[in-house]
């Protein structure tokens, strides 16, 4: 099940254009925003393995806002794309009047999660 978070920021104007292959932020960066991808698709990347991609409504960069550390993988443009920035303070916002939103974001990281430990355990010893 992908989550589409679109619907919440559809109408924000704080959108960053990505050229493909552009980064929007790099692993070890410290970060202090989400993205909401607005069009396009962009990849969850370190170095050369592909984690995911994401399209249109999905989210990435999410764990900054929930643990304040830094990146744990780089997130390139695939194709030509914008997103939508989402800071702290809209982002607890919006867990306090939605509180759904939080749920979903917590349903995007443990599907993260799991697909992690699946590839783990897909290893060769």
């Amino acid at each position: 099940m992908t989550e589409d978070f679109l619907g919440l920021f559809s109408s924000d104007s704080n959108v960053v254009p990505l050229k493909p292959g552009q980064e929007l932020f790099k692993k070890g960066d410290l970060g202090k925003h989400m993205y909401v991808v607005k069009s396009g698709d962009v990849q969850v990347v370190d170095g050369n393995h592909v984690f995911e991609t994401v399209s249109s409504g999905g989210i990435v960069g999410e764990m900054a806002l929930v643990n304040e550390e830094p990146r744990t993988a780089t997130v390139r443009a695939l194709s030509a794309s914008e997103v939508i920035v989402v800071d702290q303070k809209r982002f607890l916002f919006l867990v306090q009047v939605t509180p759904f939103f939080a749920i979903r974001v917590m349903r995007v990281i443990s599907g993260r999660l799991r697909a992690m430990n699946d590839r783990m355990v897909s290893l060769p010893e």
